[in-house]
């Protein structure tokens, strides 16, 4: 996780990418917790089965959409 709303994710295949989440918290109300509550943001976890990150139960990024959106560091 870096600053600024951005998850930085490296997949079991060695992929990285910076996952930028400011437009999911505009545009999709459970997300908007994450800019609310103080320190939400910081609380990401990855779930057991490795599909999604995720901060609560309203809360998840599915993988697949982080590492087909996310990008590539320079």
């Amino acid at each position: 996780m870096l600053d600024n709303d951005i998850l930085w994710v490296e997949f079991d295949d060695g992929h990285k990418v910076m996952y930028d989440v400011k437009d999911d918290i505009t545009t999709i109300p459970s997300f908007r917790p994450l800019r609310e509550v103080y320190g939400l943001f910081n609380q990401v976890q990855v779930d057991t089965s490795r599909t999604c990150v995720y901060w609560n139960d309203q809360i998840d990024l599915a993988s697949n959409s982080i590492y087909e959106y996310g990008q590539t560091p320079q």
